[in-house]
């Protein structure tokens, strides 16, 4: 009698739509043009270009137009000290420039047009945020930051404007028409921030670093409440939250595209303990010198359990686990207790992983038809359908 075989069930994972190659250099920042099967793309060519998909499927510019100096963010800003601001005609053939903003002395770093306030908000290498009044060009306001920004968001609710820098600090401004106001900052991250996104709905904010990690900092709780998530294996280089589903989308430089399912309830990482000897067996950690002495031991190496804090040595947390509700979708340093209490459904993984194929530098998600958009160290984008996996 002939075994009957099951198919393995296959993991749903993202369909790669199309490839636009054809750069000189990297693409610093892309966008979807809605409603259209098209891209606008800035590179260190000092290119601005604008691709639209022809009957052949495969998509060519439309509009060439070379940039005064290196372009390194959309509307679009060069690494000098302004950013402009350009017309595109209906049918994408022509692109004219309309205002200049001399907004900064080094380097223009982010900028992001706020339409319901007709704001233009920028930060540069000059350490300093502004914004503009879109139909004027007027500079409404300044303010100087502590470090050069790589990160911005804005709430259109509260005026709350999100900055993140190069220490590793998000700062929050309340923003009026022509002032501002420092409400708080608040750091979680030992590298750089390098991509914040803002959830009106939930009011969450997520921020990635150059640490590899992302937190999430509950703003409407009003609690302090932040959630570490670990997955990746190099820079966080985008993030976008798709608030209809309770996912969060990340993508790095290690090539990962990683779809967090935030819609289960998370517990905060625990603070590390401090300790001159192991809080399991008592044996002296290496400083303790007295201890080392009375009882005649060598000391030894101190490690912490990710799971409970406490300072272990390397013999009572030989063992390795992942802890998903804790952000650990890796597998981390536990003490021993702490992994026989460790259930299977505790280590069930909340995220997706997806290999990009290449070195991400810059994402953009498009809600509406479900597009993710990539671009890489490889002067490649690739546009994503992410419907398999963002429902």
């Amino acid at each position: 009698m002939a075994a009957e075989i099951h198919p393995r069930p296959q993991t749903r994972k993202p369909v790669l739509l199309s490839k636009i190659e054809g750069f000189q250099d990297v693409v610093n920042t892309a966008v979807i043009i809605p409603k259209e099967d098209g891209v606008i793309s800035v590179s260190q060519d000092r290119t601005i270009r604008v691709w639209l998909k022809r009957d052949s499927g495969q998509y060519w510019p439309s509009v060439y137009h070379t940039m005064p100096g290196e372009s390194s963010a959309q509307h679009s800003s060069s690494r000098f000290s302004s950013y402009q601001e350009f017309v595109l005609s209906e049918d994408y053939n022509q692109m004219t420039p309309a205002r200049t903003y001399p907004a900064h002395q080094g380097g223009v770093t982010v900028v992001l047009f706020v339409l319901e306030m007709e704001w233009v908000l920028s930060t540069g290498q000059d350490k300093s945020f502004t914004w503009h009044c879109s139909e004027s060009g007027q500079q409404l306001g300044t303010y100087r930051t502590t470090a050069w920004v790589s990160g911005l968001q804005f709430d259109v609710e509260t005026r709350h404007a999100f900055v993140g820098d190069h220490s590793g600090q998000v700062t929050i401004l309340k923003l009026e028409q022509d002032n501002c106001s420092l409400v708080t900052t608040f750091k979680g991250h030992t590298g750089n921030v390098t991509a914040l996104c803002w959830d009106p709905v939930q009011r969450v904010l997520f921020s990635g670093s150059s640490d590899h990690s992302i937190i999430m900092w509950d703003i409407g709780g009003r609690k302090g409440t932040a959630f570490e998530l670990q997955g990746h294996n190099d820079k966080v280089q985008g993030l976008c939250y798709a608030s209809h589903t309770r996912q969060l989308i990340s993508c790095g430089s290690d090539g990962g595209i990683v779809i967090w399912n935030m819609d289960v309830t998370r517990q905060e990482t625990p603070e590390w303990l401090d300790s001159d000897s192991c809080q399991k067996c008592e044996q002296p950690f290496f400083w303790n010198f007295k201890q080392m002495w009375d009882s005649k031991k060598i000391g030894l190496r101190q490690h912490h359990c990710r799971k409970c804090g406490q300072a272990v040595c390397g013999k009572c947390s030989s063992k390795r686990s992942t802890i998903p509700l804790m952000g650990f979708e890796f597998e981390v340093r536990v003490c021993d207790s702490c992994h026989d209490s460790i259930t299977d459904e505790e280590r069930a993984p909340t995220a997706t992983f997806h290999d990009s194929k290449h070195s991400i530098i810059h994402m953009q998600y498009e809600p509406t038809r479900g597009w993710l958009l990539t671009s890489g160290t490889d002067k490649i984008i690739k546009l994503w359908d992410m419907t398999p996996v963002v429902s």
